[in-house]
């Protein structure tokens, strides 16, 4: 038994840990961020308001799991799955407090996305 109380309070530590993660992203600057991708495409403008809203920029707002990869002061890479509409992973490196390089790479229904962006906040929401 004492074994078996073991192993469930060790499978339950990582997913302790994964909610404490990503704090690189909550000390971005808050309101409108442009995501300028480096291949032409249209400029994206979009609304961070925890610094999460950068990590799924082809899966928006669809429940999708995440599992951190890493997680350091200036970096952090996310690995998410979408059930029934792909998946992704998205690297993300805080040159400033309102300005990140982003390069994501995936599946979004059913067609492979990858992608280089740089990602600047441009005033309020």
């Amino acid at each position: 038994m004492i074994g078996l109380t073991i192993l469930v309070a060790s499978v339950g530590l990582p997913a302790l840990a994964q909610a404490d993660s990503l704090t690189m992203l909550r000390t971005l600057s808050k309101g409108e961020w442009t995501i300028k991708h480096r291949d032409g495409s249209p400029d994206r403008k979009i609304c961070v308001r925890s610094g999460e809203e950068l990590i799924q920029l082809r899966h928006d707002n669809q429940g999708c799991s995440r599992f951190v990869v890493e997680d350091a002061a200036n970096r952090i890479t996310v690995q998410y799955t979408c059930a029934g509409n792909g998946y992704g992973r998205t690297n993300i490196r805080k040159e400033a407090g309102a300005l990140v390089q982003i390069e994501s790479q995936g599946i979004s229904s059913g067609i492979p996305f990858q992608f280089a962006a740089e990602g600047r906040r441009t005033g309020d929401c």
